[in-house]
C-alpha cells in the first residue's frame, strides 16, 4: 500500500484528492495538512512513501515545503500540484528535488498515475503540461528565475504577496538579516531594482496570482 500526504489549505480539494486516490486499491490517504508547517509535522510523524502538495498556500507555500522535505530527506517523493501551467513554475520544482507536477485542469486520474509512477522513480507530469518543457530552451527571464534556491523563491514569493522583510523572517524562522541578504541576491540574479519590478516579474512567472497583487 502506498500511504500518501495531501496538504492543501482547501479543506474541499483536499476531500476531492483523497476520493481520487482511494479509488487506487494501492493508495492510502494517511495524512492532511492545511499548511507548510502542519505538513512538515504530519511527514515526520507518518514517514508518507509520497507527498501532494499544492505550491499556493497562505504563509509559506508548496516550494518551501519541498525544500524542507528533501532537506530532511534527499530520497523523499513530493509531488507539486497548481492552477497554473508555468514553465518557470514547474521547472522550479522538478529543479528542487520534485518527483512530478500535477495542474488542477489535468484529467482527475492523473493524480493517482503520478502518484504510481513516482513510486518506480520516475517523474510524472500531468497530460496537460508539454513533456518538452523539461529539454526546451528557456527564454531569457526564465533562465534569470531558474538561478534562484528554492528558499530564494520563497521569499520573492512572500515580498511580492506584500510581507515585509521582518514578517518574511517570521514566517520562514529566519533572521532579518538571512531575509535582507537573500532579497538583495535576489534582485540581482533577476536583474530588478524595484519592488514593484519584483511583484510584476512574480505575476508573469505565476509566482503569485495577480488577484493576490
Amino acid at each position: 500500500m502506498i500511504r500518501v500526504l495531501l496538504v492543501d489549505d482547501h479543506p474541499v480539494v483536499r476531500a476531492g484528492y483523497s476520493r481520487l486516490l482511494e479509488q487506487a486499491d494501492a493508495i492510502q490517504v494517511v495524512a492532511q495538512a492545511a499548511s507548510v508547517q502542519e505538513a512538515y509535522v504530519a511527514f515526520l510523524e507518518h514517514c508518507p512513501d509520497v507527498t501532494i502538495s499544492d505550491v499556493s498556500m497562505p504563509g509559506t507555500g508548496g516550494l518551501e515545503l519541498l525544500r524542507k522535505i528533501r532537506q530532511r530527506d534527499p530520497d523523499a517523493r513530493v509531488l507539486m500540484c497548481s492552477m497554473h501551467d508555468s514553465p518557470t513554475l514547474v521547472r522550479s520544482a522538478l529543479e528542487g528535488g520534485a518527483a512530478g507536477f500535477v495542474t488542477k485542469n489535468a484529467p482527475p486520474d492523473n493524480l493517482a498515475q503520478a502518484v504510481l509512477q513516482v513510486m518506480t522513480g520516475e517523474r510524472f507530469l500531468s497530460d496537460d503540461l508539454d513533456p518538452a518543457l523539461l529539454s526546451e530552451v528557456a527564454d531569457d527571464e526564465s533562465v534569470l528565475v531558474a538561478q534562484l534556491t528554492l528558499r530564494e523563491i520563497e521569499i520573492w514569493r512572500l515580498l511580492a504577496l506584500g510581507h515585509t522583510a521582518a514578517e518574511c523572517a517570521q514566517l520562514l524562522n529566519l533572521s532579518l538579516k538571512t531575509v535582507a541578504n537573500n532579497q538583495t541576491l535576489i534582485r540581482e540574479k533577476l536583474g530588478v531594482g524595484t519592488s514593484a519590478a519584483l511583484v510584476h516579474l512574480a505575476q508573469r512567472h505565476h509566482i503569485i496570482d495577480r488577484a493576490f497583487s
